[in-house]
C-alpha cells in the first residue's frame, strides 16, 4: 500500500487517504494496518493505512445503509452458512432501493451473484426471502435476477455456436492453428454467423485466413 501511495503522491502531489479492503474469506485474524522501516537506532518510516477486513464485519450492520458499495461488499462479509440466502436477498433489496442506472445495477448485482453462489436448496430459501419483500421491491429484484438468466442463455448460445463453427471448419479445412482459433474466439455472434455461411466456400486454411483478415 505504501508503494502505491508513494507513486500516486509523486505523480499528482495530492493528499491521499490510504484504504485497503481485504476481501478474502480466511483467515479471520486482524490484518496489520501499518508498514514500518526501522533500525535499532533509527525509525526511518511508519506508514499507517485504514484497513477494512470484510470477513470481520457483521453484514447485519449494513442492510439499511443507502450505499451501493455496501450492497456489493455485504456478500464478502462473514456470513453464517444458514444466512447466505437471506444476505443475498438483502443485498439485492438494498441495491434496487438505490435506483441506480441499469448499468451500475447490473454490475453490482453480478458481483453479488458471483460471490454468493447458492446451492439448489439455498436458492429455494432465497426465493422464500424474496417473497417476504414488498411488491415493488420484489418486482425490481426479479428483473435483476431474470437478467442473469437471460445473459447466461445468451452466453450459452454464443459458446455453442462458436464450438459448432470450429468443428465444421476442422472438418472442412483440417486442423486449425492456435492463431486462427484465437482470432475466432473474439468474433462477435454476427461475425460467427457470417463465418458459418462463408465456410462452405473454403477449401484450405489459406482461404479461411484470407476471410478472417478481410472481416
Amino acid at each position: 500500500m505504501f508503494y502505491y501511495l508513494a507513486r500516486l503522491h509523486q505523480n499528482y502531489v495530492k493528499d491521499i487517504y490510504p484504504i485497503v479492503i481485504f476481501s478474502f474469506d480466511q483467515p479471520y485474524r486482524a490484518e496489520p494496518n501499518s508498514f514500518k522501516i526501522e533500525f535499532p537506532t533509527l525509525k526511518v518510516l511508519e506508514f499507517q493505512f485504514h484497513a477494512i477486513q470484510l470477513n470481520r464485519l457483521n453484514w447485519r450492520d449494513y442492510i439499511n445503509r443507502p450505499n451501493p458499495v455496501a450492497a456489493a461488499l455485504m456478500s464478502k462479509m462473514r456470513i453464517a452458512k444458514r444466512d447466505r440466502p437471506k444476505v443475498k436477498a438483502e443485498c439485492l433489496r438494498l441495491l434496487v432501493t438505490l435506483k441506480l442506472d441499469p448499468a451500475k445495477t447490473r454490475l453490482i448485482s453480478k458481483f453479488v451473484d458471483t460471490y454468493l453462489r447458492l446451492s439448489d436448496q439455498e436458492e429455494q430459501t432465497f426465493q422464500a426471502e424474496i417473497d417476504k419483500i414488498g411488491i415493488a421491491e420484489r418486482g425490481a429484484i426479479m428483473q435483476v435476477t431474470t437478467s442473469w438468466e437471460e445473459k447466461g442463455i445468451e452466453q450459452g448460445i454464443e459458446q455453442g455456436h462458436r464450438s459448432l463453427v470450429l468443428l465444421q471448419l476442422e472438418q472442412k479445412v483440417g486442423h486449425l492453428p492456435n492463431a486462427i482459433r484465437d482470432h475466432i474466439s473474439v468474433l462477435s455472434l454476427e461475425q460467427l454467423s457470417a463465418l458459418a455461411i462463408a465456410l462452405l466456400q473454403f477449401n484450405s486454411i489459406e482461404d479461411l485466413s484470407n476471410w478472417l483478415e478481410a472481416n
